[in-house]
């Protein structure tokens, strides 16, 4: 092939690639950059330019001594690694348990645990809020039916549940997606190393742990990364359920209130800036240690 017919190829390419790197660049980098700028500012949403005094690293400092900041970092870590763990080990046990099943039946548990991913965020906290309703909500109605308690339970009101109720509900619409990218990854897995390993006399776990373990590990990889991105952004739930209160306060929710809710001060929209500088700063060092990780499995 020609340098000139390589060249003109490489050009179309970009051409098609055009309108995605506009996009991304306007609405993801473009942001980004704004948002690292404000952060060393006092910005705030009432006055009438945005960047009115530059404060260097005053808004960073100040996180570190604000109470109700560590706080939501504590609660966001702890949805963190709770969820993260959980949703990879069930979704990677119920991928193995279903992989064999054929047909309709695979397809019926696909859609069983994949509607929760397709459906509204809002409509699955009505639902979820219902059901831990204090007064007429079925759990509560359950576990007195099953003479475990004696009284209602107030899960949301009550900071002994409140903040594990937030992590059960982001299990339940997180497990959909690992459970359909695992079945397709234990598709694509080599039989021959596999009957190669069973002739050799492996057992069933050591053919998983050394076989197929290892040729998931980019599935593995991908679904750590996309659930620890959205554990740390664990918003919606919180504004629905509890806003904040009962203990739950994430740093995705102190962000939007900060930002948005407490503008009558000055310096919160800069110093809601820092917190989410200061949040892409924890993802990008979880993500690097997860891929690091990987390479060395």
């Amino acid at each position: 092939m020609s340098r000139a017919l390589q060249r003109r190829e490489n050009i179309t390419g970009y051409l098609f690639m055009l309108p995605s790197l506009i996009f991304f660049v306007g609405f993801v980098v473009i942001p980004m950059l704004i948002c690292i700028g404000y952060s060393f500012t006092d910005a705030n949403m009432n006055s009438k330019t945005a960047a009115t005094t530059f404060v260097g690293l005053k808004n960073f400092i100040d996180l570190w001594q604000d109470e109700k900041f560590l706080d939501a970092l504590k609660n966001t870590f702890v949805i963190v690694v709770v969820s993260v763990p959980t949703v990879c080990m069930f979704s990677l046990w119920v991928s193995s348990a279903i992989y064999h099943l054929k047909g309709p039946v695979l397809s019926a548990f696909r859609c069983i645990f994949y509607l929760p991913v397709v459906t509204g965020s809002v409509a699955v906290t009505v639902v979820w809020k219902w059901m831990y309703d204090n007064y007429t909500g079925i759990l509560n109605y359950v576990l007195k039916g099953a003479g475990l308690i004696e009284n209602n339970i107030n899960f949301l009101g009550n900071e002994r549940f409140a903040l594990w109720c937030i992590i059960l509900i982001l299990f339940t619409t997180s497990v959909g997606q690992p459970i359909v990218l695992y079945v397709s990854a234990l598709g694509n897995v080599d039989t021959t190393l596999i009957e190669a390993a069973q002739v050799d006399g492996a057992t069933d776990i050591q053919v998983f742990w050394k076989v197929k373990w290892a040729q998931m590990m980019p599935t593995t990889l991908y679904i750590l990364v996309i659930t620890t991105i959205n554990s740390f952004q664990c918003f919606a739930l919180i504004q629905l359920l509890t806003e904040g209160g009962s203990g739950t306060k994430t740093v995705m929710f102190y962000i939007y209130r900060m930002a948005f809710k407490l503008t009558e001060q000055r310096g919160h929209f800069g110093y809601a800036n820092a917190m989410g500088v200061v949040l892409a700063i924890f993802i990008g060092i979880l993500s690097a240690v997860q891929f690091k990780l990987a390479e060395e499995k």
